[in-house]
């Protein structure tokens, strides 16, 4: 663990120097302009007119995504705020309000499984987004329109273990942001039935979901994986096991820098926001070369392809699922 040491030194030095601004004021910044685009995005969908109607879709879904993608990844690792009641605030207004999943269930399956046994088999592999009884157009192309729907559904099932106060108070939310979304769509974007203002929720809910289920794949999957008993250190065991793509200008506002250009960044400092994760990245890129440690990347379309090609091997054949690993 000298390695990891070494480098935590090295990043714990720029995250001291830097303003808060940089540590948390950008990223708070993007989730505030997305929840004051979300009016703009209602009024448009008013027009009888194809452009500005377009126009309300995109503003729409991408400002849920920036809020369910990235305010739930930054929530569920207190990367929001130093205080830890006020992320925990964050947590079930981003995770269970916005994104209509559970806090408690969705952080621990994530922060401490995901990021705690990243690619050990049973644990934090990614096994979930495997769904071997579909074929590799199926997955990558159609599935990712489900995800509004089999979010909550998913959240529900997980509520059983959890305490009844808390699993009443993540349905409340999960129905409240729902039904303001359905409300508002009907009274202010003037939509005639309910089954046009459930179809405006599934397409502006889906708008970047193929995106969202292909960077989940795309950055652990198909890479070393290992035992329990048998995992190398954690500076190795992330070098290897996670995967870095391009920076894209839509997919770094709506998912975050720790999701997209900054993932291993992000695996090997978890509590650190997105904006700081684009700073240390030099630092921690020179490092692992330096120390002739992996540092893994490759462009969407690269992944897309090899998924493709390799389908069976990657998503087919896989480890069995034991626990749901949540937002990566």
């Amino acid at each position: 663990e000298a390695l990891m040491g070494e480098l935590s030194r090295l990043v714990q030095a720029v995250v001291r120097s830097s303003s808060w601004w940089e540590r948390h004021g950008v990223d708070v910044c993007i989730l505030t302009l997305s929840l004051l685009l979300l009016p703009a995005g209602f009024l448009c969908l008013r027009s009888a007119h194809a452009g500005p109607f377009l126009a309300g879709i995109v503003i729409l879904g991408v400002s849920h995504h920036t809020l369910s993608v990235k305010g739930s990844h930054l929530a569920s690792h207190n990367a929001l705020t130093e205080s830890k009641a006020w992320g925990k605030v964050w947590a079930v207004f981003f995770i269970e309000l916005c994104s209509a999943f559970t806090a408690e269930q969705g952080t621990y399956n994530h922060v401490k499984l995901h990021h705690g046994y990243t690619n050990i088999i049973g644990l934090g592999d990614s096994s979930t987004w495997k769904l071997p009884f579909l074929n590799r157009y199926v997955y990558m192309f159609l599935a990712p329109l489900a995800v509004p729907i089999i979010t909550p559904l998913v959240a529900l099932d997980l509520l059983r273990s959890v305490k009844w106060k808390t699993a009443l108070r993540t349905v409340c939310f999960m129905l409240l942001g729902l039904y303001s979304h359905y409300w508002i769509l009907l009274h202010v974007s003037g939509f005639q039935s309910a089954w046009s203002a459930l179809l405006c929720m599934l397409v502006t809910r889906s708008l970047l979901a193929h995106p969202y289920i292909h960077v989940n794949i795309f950055q652990h999957i198909g890479l070393p994986m290992f035992a329990a008993d048998r995992k190398p250190a954690r500076i190795r065991l992330m070098s290897l096991g996670v995967l870095n793509l391009p920076r894209n200008a839509l997919l770094d506002w709506s998912f975050g820098h720790s999701l997209i250009s900054c993932h291993v960044e992000h695996h090997l400092f978890p509590s650190l926001s997105d904006n700081m994760c684009l700073k240390i990245k030099p630092i921690v890129s020179r490092y692992l070369r330096e120390k002739q440690l992996p540092y893994n990347e490759d462009s969407y379309s690269s992944r897309l392809r090899l998924f493709l090609q390799k389908y069976e091997e990657l998503m087919v054949h896989a480890p069995p699922i034991t626990e749901l690993v949540g937002i990566q």
